[in-house]
Formats: structure tokens, C-alpha cells, sequence
């Protein structure tokens, strides 16, 4: 129907650079809460967990180990239902499917907040990451310009080789993808900053804060779509 966005315009949505910056915030802050709240796990990037579960291993601490296992094998089912939710069979179903999927996390870390810091860990860490590898693989572009919502390392590779396209090689085009990672890099570590702060002083409770920005960016979503009609 003609005037009513599409799941492609949420699709475009997401390729826009506040949205990139606002989840990007948001991963950065869960990081840093996880470890310190959540037994030293880092529920989005699982490089840290390989690493950490492999010097558990080393030492004999199983249980440890286990606790960075699982938090790998949730991002390995998470990834295989985002290219599921990619391929658009999960749309004729579920109309907006990716806006859903940004609701259902914001609501799934609201209710973390609720969980006791006695809790098993893994009651929280292993959906967090779920969540967080559906959301690298359904939110990784801002245009044409590849990124990661979750990690810094790739982000900090495209920055230096934009920088030196930009201003080595003198190709104006490279100054945006340079000032695009630039911000994200920024924000990342603004993200991990307010969650290692925040985490300390509230303690499970300071994951409202992540889910509240992912709600934001979901009434954004709104928003856009009342100003397309």
C-alpha cells in the first residue's frame, strides 16, 4: 500500500547512522556491566570468551570454562535466526520483523534487571548473547559502509584504513567513512564507560539503561514511520 513503510524501510533505517550509534552505545554499556555484575563474562564479544574459557581450561576450572562456553554456543544459534530473519521468510509472518527483534531485546534487558546478582550467571549472559549476535547479523551496515555494533577491533581496522585513504591517498570520500568510524569507536567506549560506572553504583539494575536506549530507538522507528504517512 502506497505511504505505508515496508520492512525494506526498516531494513533502510537501520542503515542510518544514529541508529548505528545508539545500538553501538548500547553494547558497549553491556560489556562492561557483564563483566563486572556478571561474573567477569563478556556477553557480546567472543573473542574474550574463547580466550578466558581456554585459560580456565588450562588451569582445570571446568565450571569457569563452562561459563564462557555457553555464552559462545547462545551467539551460534543467535546468528543462524538472524540469517533466517534475513532472508525475509520470518516477514510474511511477522510483519516488521526487525523492529520486533529491537523490542523483544529491549524488553528481554528490562527484565534482566530484575534478576539477583546470585543468580547463575549464565541465566543472563548466555541471552545476552543470543541478542547480541542477532544483532551483528542484522545491523551491520551504516549505507554502504560495513561495521560492528559490538566490538571495537574491526571498527578500529576501517578507521585507520579510511584515514589513510582519506589523507594519504587524498580520496575525499574515504573523510566520511573516517568520521563514521571515528564516532562509533567514540561511542563504544562512552558506552563502556557509563556501564562500568553505572554498574557499580546500581549493580544488576544498571542494564534498564541499555534497555531503555534500545526503546528509544524503537519509538524512533515509530516516529519515522508517522512522518512517512
Amino acid at each position: 500500500m502506497a505511504g505505508v513503510p515496508t520492512g525494506h524501510e526498516d531494513i533502510e533505517r537501520t542503515r542510518t547512522l544514529w541508529f548505528a550509534l545508539l545500538l553501538t552505545l548500547a553494547n558497549g554499556f553491556l560489556d562492561a556491566h557483564t563483566y563486572i555484575v556478571r561474573g567477569g563474562v563478556f556477553a557480546n564479544v567472543q573473542t574474550a570468551n574463547v580466550i578466558f574459557g581456554a585459560i580456565a581450561t588450562s588451569e582445570g576450572k571446568w565450571f569457569a570454562a563452562l561459563n564462557h562456553l555457553w555464552p559462545l554456543m547462545a551467539f551460534i544459534v543467535g546468528m543462524a535466526l538472524a540469517s533466517h530473519i534475513k532472508s525475509g521468510r520470518v516477514e510474511r509472518f511477522l510483519p516488521h520483523a526487525l523492529r520486533w527483534t529491537i523490542g523483544a531485546q529491549a524488553v528481554a534487558l528490562a527484565i534482566f534487571g530484575f534478576v539477583p546478582a546470585d543468580v547463575p550467571h549464565s541465566y543472563v549472559t548466555v541471552p545476552i548473547s543470543f541478542l547480541a549476535a542477532m544483532q551483528i547479523g542484522l545491523f551491520r551496515n551504516i549505507g554502504d559502509l560495513a561495521y560492528m555494533p559490538v566490538a571495537t577491533t574491526g571498527n578500529l581496522m576501517r578507521l585507520m584504513e579510511s584515514w589513510y585513504d582519506a589523507f594519504v591517498e587524498k580520496n575525499a570520500e574515504s573523510r566520511r567513512a573516517f568520521g563514521v568510524y571515528g564516532a562509533l569507536i567514540s561511542v563504544f567506549g562512552l558506552g563502556a564507560l557509563l556501564g562500568s560506572f553505572a554498574s557499580v553504583a546500581w549493580g544488576v539494575h544498571a542494564i534498564w539503561l541499555p534497555a531503555g536506549f534500545l526503546a528509544f530507538t524503537l519509538c524512533l522507528f515509530i516516529i519515522d514511520e508517522r512522518h512517512l504517512r
